[in-house]
């Protein structure tokens, strides 16, 4: 069994155009049902605000399938730790035997989550957009701005986050790395009001986002509840919604931000892949409001896990 470590992981695989392409395609697969997704199982662990995600897809044609451990450790910084951490296996698809062990750190899964906002962004936001909102100011905050760069060209970002040190870090590196303008907002209201699209990126258990605050032609992009007790958008956010997708409907309505919002039926839902595939029809007008939720799938896991593995094996 071939074991690689984060760092060469890192250096063949980037937020790249060739890299979204496997994403998306992850997606068109789920929606057509040609895959075998079990659902997520997670363990809680209240007491370090922790909890670990197991999370596998078999899409076939694909020479390994991929068994991701992800865990979130929410008060790690305060221990000069990173929040998300874990590791993929990689399972030979014909023989059922391990082929590698990808010592990632959770970097794959920083990688796949944010190429699925931009897959996300690409069908749902406008065309020209002037500026992104992020609430969040961790890992995954940064790097959905990096991914959004492959699919909409902007120039401001309004960011919120929960201490002022973590905003001032954050704008600092991102106007360094990315050649934005980043303007700190006091509240989640004015990044709303002031943005065209807005990714949340938060374990929040209370929403952040208000149905009142939305705006005709805002796109939004919800990937931080991945468990029944996360909440970053108001349920009636959805009631305001032009257009609802998910990235797996057996997922958003289970542990998604739509498991809140008890209004809205499976049938409002589109799924992103349909979208992919060109089944069903993603944003159609600037006027639209629109608003995905993003859970997380396997299939995500096992086309990221086989693109670095191809990389890897150059």
């Amino acid at each position: 069994m071939d074991i690689f470590k984060e760092k060469e992981i890192r250096e063949q695989v980037t937020i790249s155009k060739e890299a979204l392409t496997e994403v998306e395609e992850a997606f068109r697969h789920l929606y057509k049902g040609q895959v075998s997704q079990p659902p997520v199982i997670r363990v809680d662990v209240p007491e370090h605000r922790g909890e670990t995600d197991i999370k596998t897809a078999y899409i076939p044609g694909f020479e390994t399938f991929a068994i991701k451990v992800s865990s979130g450790f929410f008060d790690n910084p305060k221990k000069g730790l990173p929040s998300l951490g874990g590791l993929m296996l990689a399972m030979d698809s014909e023989t059922g035997v391990p082929k590698a062990l990808l010592q990632d750190n959770g970097y794959l899964t920083d990688v796949r989550t944010a190429l699925a906002g931009a897959v996300a962004a690409s069908k749902l936001a406008k065309t020209h957009i002037k500026s992104v909102g992020v609430i969040g100011t961790g890992m995954q905050a940064r790097l959905q701005v990096e991914a959004l760069k492959l699919v909409r060209s902007f120039a401001q970002v309004h960011v919120y986050g929960r201490t002022q040190e973590h905003a001032k870090a954050y704008k600092r590196d991102m106007e360094e790395a990315y050649g934005v303008t980043v303007q700190i907002e006091s509240d989640v209201e004015n990044v709303v009001k002031a943005s065209d699209l807005i990714v949340t990126t938060t374990p929040s258990t209370e929403p952040l986002i208000q149905a009142e605050w939305l705006h005709p032609g805002l796109h939004i992009t919800a990937m931080g509840s991945d468990a029944e007790h996360k909440n970053e958008l108001s349920p009636n956010v959805f009631e305001k919604a032009d257009l609802i997708v998910g990235d797996s409907k057996s997922q958003v309505f289970t542990i998604g931000e739509l498991h809140h919002a008890a209004e809205v039926r499976e049938e409002d839902v589109t799924e992103l892949g349909a979208i992919v595939h060109g089944d069903a029809l993603g944003r159609t007008t600037d006027e639209q409001i629109t608003v995905c939720d993003l859970t997380g799938t396997g299939v995500q896991d096992t086309a990221i896990a086989n693109f670095a593995l191809r990389r890897l094996s150059r």
